[in-house]
């Protein structure tokens, strides 16, 4: 699969994101969008980021752009410092895809691209560079600045708590032991890595589940918590090891912050409708979530079934107020969570709503594979019906905002997506119990293997 840009920013193979192809798309973003005071740049830490990086740092110059190297950082608190600034910014990640791929995120002075940028970026390829000398900067103080966010907005709400961190191969590992530690609770680093690990935290490996487990166990944890690759999606778990879904953890923490409207995409759960004033549903990514945030306005929050989240107003919370952060962020999803949670974080989402979502994906798979098999479904009822009946279900009514997303009979969903940007296809299920979400999740890309296969 070649490199391919689009609102998530350009992914690819290493490889193929040749110091050409990345300039082009550099110069393209800088002649289109607005840049404001100049570039920020920041990375994770695969080990193809640092001259990613470099070739990014040298193509915004080159075009007589003022540069500030934020170094190894999050992507939120990359944005977090950009739009402060009043400056764009570009983050070198392929965010939880494997380590043979990588890519660049872009933000504008005000936050995210959105497709109107996109499709100006895109007309903008082709560019002849113009060759000036933009200066360069070094901001060592932004992960400070991020840490200090959440530790004053929340001061020792988590004294007494015990918290493991699964630091793995995340670039804000050492920020998120800092927060922790500064939020009053006792810190236990867990599974440092010194080689990159793609943890996806909408679809965590069964042997990472197996291990976080263990882990609670062992150390007698209130909970553990971790993110992906770049920062941007939370992974926590309960007092026993047991990952909590991302949509579950957007509900906890929109509905404790005093949000009167949810923007989530299709693929989240269906609770929120009982614990918001108004939801409006979105296609799934960040720029549509962002775009539906703006439009309806007010106490508004927005979050995806991988976790991420974003605040759109002023929350007042036990330290004072804290501020609107429009990019999707991994700390205030298990903030307040935890600290919300007086009985525990299996109590608190047992006291949810009950509807139960679970998602996985199959690697590997051709997009014009996936994307001929839900067009098939898609377009001819009949083999819809043979499929469903494989899951032993029928059809109540179809939801095409996003990729095909079934609602069964018997009150179950199923929703079928091709990866946008790997080659990957994703399954997710909704059920009364979790038990049946994960049972149809499991029959489900079974099925969803033999056909593609």
């Amino acid at each position: 699969m070649p490199p391919k840009f689009g609102t998530s920013g350009l992914r690819g193979l290493v490889t193929e994101l040749t110091a050409n192809l990345v300039a082009d798309h550099v110069r393209a973003f800088i002649a289109a969008c607005p840049v404001g005071t100049g570039l920020f740049v920041a990375r994770d830490l695969r080990a193809s980021s640092p001259d990613i990086a470099d070739m990014v740092i040298a193509a915004a110059r080159g075009e007589g752009l003022d540069v500030t190297d934020c170094g190894n950082l999050p992507t939120p608190a990359l944005a977090l410092a950009s739009m402060g600034a009043g400056a764009a910014a570009v983050m070198v990640t392929g965010s939880h895809i494997p380590a043979d791929r990588n890519g660049l995120k872009f933000y504008v002075p005000g936050g995210e691209i959105g497709k109107a940028d996109e499709a100006a970026i895109l007309a903008n390829l082709g560019r002849v560079g113009a060759g000036s000398a933009g200066k360069v900067t070094v901001n060592t103080g932004a992960g400070a600045d991020y840490v200090a966010r959440y530790v004053a907005a929340y001061g020792d709400a988590m004294r007494g708590m015990t918290i493991g961190v699964y630091s793995h191969s995340a670039v804000g590992r050492d920020l998120l032991l800092d927060i922790v530690a500064g939020l009053g609770a006792t810190v236990v680093e867990l599974g440092r890595s010194a080689t990159f690990i793609p943890v996806d935290t909408e679809a965590v490996d069964p042997a990472i589940r197996a291990q976080l487990k263990v882990w609670a166990k062992n150390h007698n944890l209130d909970a553990i918590v971790s993110t992906d690759g770049d920062g941007d999606r939370p992974l926590l778990t309960d007092e026993y090891g047991e990952v909590i879904v991302g949509d579950i953890l957007g509900q906890i923490t929109g509905s404790a912050l005093g949000a009167d409207i949810a923007v989530t995409p299709v693929s989240s759960n269906t609770g929120a409708e009982a614990l918001f004033g108004k939801v409006k549903r979105t296609r799934i990514g960040s720029p549509f979530v962002i775009a539906g945030m703006e439009e309806v306005g007010g106490r508004v929050v927005g979050y995806e079934a991988n976790g991420g989240f974003l605040l759109g107003f002023a929350a007042e919370v036990s330290g004072g107020m804290l501020a609107p952060l429009m990019t999707r962020d991994a700390v205030l999803p298990f903030v307040v969570p935890l600290t919300a949670a007086m009985d525990g974080l299996s109590a608190l989402v047992a006291s949810q709503p009950p509807r139960f979502t679970a998602a996985g994906r199959l690697q590997d798979v051709p997009p014009e594979k996936s994307l001929a098999l839900v067009a098939a479904l898609d377009t001819d009822q009949f083999k819809r019906a043979d499929f469903l009946a494989c899951l032993n279900g029928k059809e109540a009514s179809v939801d095409r905002t996003d990729g095909l997303r079934i609602t069964l009979t018997d009150g179950r969903s199923i929703h079928l997506r091709p990866s946008g940007n790997a080659p990957e296809f994703r399954f997710y299920t909704e059920a009364g119990t979790i038990e049946v979400a994960r049972e149809t999740l499991t029959l489900g890309l079974e099925v969803m293997r033999q056909r593609l296969t």
